[in-house]
């Protein structure tokens, strides 16, 4: 190949950069936005700007880490420009495709775990080709590749995790300890000294991070910097006492909100910093290589061992790099996907769980469960008691409205943003490689644990999301070394044909990632329909629930009327597609019943009576959706089984109760929608007929039975299909019941809600 389908390749890199840029971004964006906008410090637009600054602040302070892309993974003067340039092609398309694919599902992996073990997986296999090619021992390997560095990695990776974890558990312990749920009023007392260390420990994190990488800092002013270290952070800590002080006493600020937004700027800078070498480090490598062999008479044999010295990365390259990442901070819905996840882990209040309970996070819980008991021997009980109060968070009610009530306050906010600060700083200073993503969510996960948002409702579920996390870093390595070793032996066999190949399937699975993350997001905010809109008002949240209810039937409706149609014509595909449905209905359905337990708290004594029939929504509303639940799973699991289809007359049977069955669900859903009982009496004769015709129905399948013409499973499934619609038929008029008895109490109430939907 001539020296121009390098250039060509070079040209593709620098695209590819600019794609990883996005990718990268949207995962990494958790690391500095988590605490921002899960304790909702700010609006929305003002965090994103502060950590727009930020980055922008750390891509040129990021010139240091660019090394790691040319000569910390092998060693380059073993190898030649066009081998390279095949490597890091192989590790680009690697890593968008493997970043893409976790930010499809919201979770947040390490940037620098994948580039790491990418360009070990790419150059092992191009280094196995040239010992192979040279007759040598693959014992030579090891001249090639600089394994150590990969194995201090994973250890880096499993002492983060546990350092982390931690120290955000007990740093938020005795920082709930001394301000209490009800921080207002201690916060005057400790802000001012609070407010301090930690502007403290965010400098020092900017000193370390920052300086000895920055491409606009003189030797000179770095080694000042370093030997004056603990001067500066003392004289922050001075001043920003002093001034967190005064607007405590006489402007009375909550401190906390500047802590945190500062917090967000150091973490936002050392993210850029740090992590900008995953993203154009190895295209800027590319690059570099391709200028240092055509300076050379050999450039397609000359050794890339100039690729060994240092060289100072171009500053307008770093900002336009860092204007690609604030434009994606901006605008990727991905990034809020992975943000989301991380929120939802740590969320103070019961909430919708994302994750579901596995035997090992029901044996940790366990475990953790008999731990503590063992230690509460060991502590007198007016200590525990004396504990239990400060840190208990039902002493304190908080004044926000349900839906602006954020995810978890400013106290456990700034513990996550100092505490990851003040580890990455540490181990940075003791030159100990770690992961900013790891530290970042493993500290927020210590410090949910300490402020029992994993309490017994929802620990196992919690538990069962960080494994989850947890369980994808180490796969991100794994992966990352495995499909980058694949796609460069695809390049080195194949040339130009091999790397068109790639690109097209590079395409083809972000094309169907982008799909499969948009029907996510799709069924994510179709659950948010069932927030309640009015919590402080028993009444009109009572009505929320009805509106909720009316929203659901029409789903269970609709997909009724899918299933039997496609149950009818042995339709696996569509049957497929509606079981896939089963599990969103489940979770609107469990949405409803959360929220009927946060109506019935604030329910009055005096409403005794109706708080009974309200309660008993839960219970009708479970029958419902468990009915609807297994009508779909047997007629899906039938037809996928290839069991025989349903008889002509079977079919004309179930066809009549389909006609009944859906003509009720409409009836009650137009019932609670418009918020009055309509056709009452004609939903119970639609009902009796129902039973009639179920009874006839069972009778005539008896009679099957006996003549050998419905064989065993055929008969199990219309007999559960029938049961299961006459069952729902008579949850329909329970809980048409319940909302007359609901609304009788106030007609004025719903009346004005009638006026209210009319408009």
């Amino acid at each position: 190949m001539g020296i121009e389908i390098f250039f060509t390749a070079v040209l593709l890199l620098l695209t590819f950069a600019v794609i990883d840029l996005v990718v990268g971004v949207s995962n990494d964006a958790v690391n500095f936005l988590n605490s921002s906008i899960g304790s909702k410090v700010a609006p929305r637009q003002v965090i994103l700007i502060i950590a727009s600054l930020g980055i922008l602040a750390g891509v040129t302070f990021s010139n240091g880490m660019m090394e790691v892309a040319r000569k910390g993974i092998f060693h380059p003067q073993f190898f030649t420009m066009p081998e390279l340039i095949m490597i890091f092609i192989a590790v680009m398309v690697t890593d968008i495709l493997l970043l893409d694919f976790f930010n499809t599902y919201g979770l947040p992996t390490s940037t620098t775990v994948s580039i790491v073990f990418e360009l070990l997986g790419a150059a092992v296999a191009v280094s196995l080709i040239k010992i192979k090619a040279a007759d040598g021992n693959a014992m030579t390997l090891g001249e090639y590749i600089n394994t150590g560095k990969a194995l201090i990695i994973v250890f880096g990776i499993l002492l983060s995790i546990i350092v982390a974890f931690i120290s955000g558990a007990v740093v938020q312990f005795f920082s709930r300890l001394i301000f209490t749920f009800d921080y207002r009023k201690t916060l005057k007392r400790y802000g001012a000294i609070w407010g301090g260390f930690a502007m403290s420990v965010f400098t020092f994190f900017i000193l370390i991070k920052g300086a000895k990488g920055a491409s606009f800092i003189t030797d000179e002013v770095n080694l000042w910097i370093m030997n004056h270290t603990w001067l500066i952070m003392f004289l922050i800590f001075i001043i920003t006492v002093v001034i967190f002080q005064a607007l405590i006493s006489f402007f009375n600020v909550n401190i906390l909100k500047p802590i945190v937004l500062a917090g967000t700027f150091a973490l936002a800078m050392a993210f850029a910093a740090n992590d900008l070498v995953n993203f154009i480090g190895v295209p800027l490598a590319g690059l570099y290589a391709y200028q240092t062999a055509i300076a050379a008479d050999n450039p397609l044999t000359i050794s890339m061992g100039a690729l060994s010295h240092k060289v100072q990365s171009q500053t307008s390259l770093l900002l336009i790099a860092g204007a690609i990442m604030v434009l994606t901070l901006w605008l990727s819905k991905k990034a809020k996907t992975v943000t989301e996840t991380e929120i939802n882990l740590g969320q103070q209040e019961e909430g919708t769980e994302r994750f579901e309970s596995i035997w090992l996070s029901r044996t940790i819980v366990n475990m953790v469960a008999s731990m503590m008991n063992i230690f509460r021997i060991f502590f007198p009980d007016n200590v525990r008691k004396f504990i239990a109060r400060r840190i208990d968070p039902g002493h304190y009610k908080p004044v926000e409205p349900q839906a602006d009530r954020p995810s978890f306050d400013l106290v456990r906010a700034s513990v996550n943003l100092m505490v990851a600060t003040a580890v990455v700083s540490f181990a940075t200073s003791m030159k100990l490689p770690l992961s900013t993503t790891y530290v970042t969510f493993m500290v927020a996960m210590g410090s949910s644990f300490s402020d029992k948002a994993w309490g017994r409702e929802s620990a196992v579920y919690r538990v069962t999301g960080v494994l989850t996390v947890i369980g994808g870093w180490f796969m991100t390595a794994m992966i990352a070394f495995i499909t980058a070793f694949i796609f460069a032996n695809v390049i080195f066999h194949f040339r130009i044909p091999g790397f068109i190949a790639l690109l097209l399937f590079a395409v083809v699975i972000i094309f169907k990632n982008k799909q499969k993350h948009k029907g996510r997001v799709e069924e994510t905010e179709s659950l948010k329909i069932f927030n309640l809109t009015q919590v402080s008002d028993a009444r009109m949240a009572i009505s929320n629930t009805f509106d909720h209810l009316a929203y659901l039937l029409k789903e269970i409706r609709e997909s009724f009327d899918v299933t039997f149609d496609a149950l009818f014509n042995e339709d696996l595909d569509r049957l497929s597609q509606e079981r896939k449905k089963v599990k969103q209905i489940q979770l609107g359905a469990n949405v409803i019943m959360a929220n009927i337990f946060k109506v019935l708290r604030l329910q009055q004594k005096k409403d005794a009576k109706i708080s009974y029939k309200y309660a008993q929504t839960i219970r009708r509303l479970q029958k419902l959706s468990d009915g609807h639940r297994d009508t779909v799973v047997r007629s899906y699991k039938h037809i996928g089984n290839k069991h025989k289809g349903l008889l002509d007359v079977q079919i004309e049977d179930l066809k009549k109760i389909k006609i009944c069955i859906m003509d009720i669900f409409l009836k009650v859903e137009i019932s609670f929608k418009n918020k009055e009982i309509t056709n009452y009496q004609n939903i119970i004769d639609q009902y009796k007929y129902l039973r009639q015709l179920a009874d006839r129905f069972n009778q005539e399948q008896i009679e099957r039975i006996r003549s050998d013409e419905s064989k065993t499973r055929l008969s199990i499934l219309f007999y559960a299909i029938v049961g299961n619609c006459l069952m729902m038929a008579k949850q329909n008029i329970k809980l048409l019941e319940i909302f007359n008895e609901s609304f009788k109490f106030d007609k004025e109430l719903a009346n004005s809600y009638i006026k209210l939907d009319s408009q």
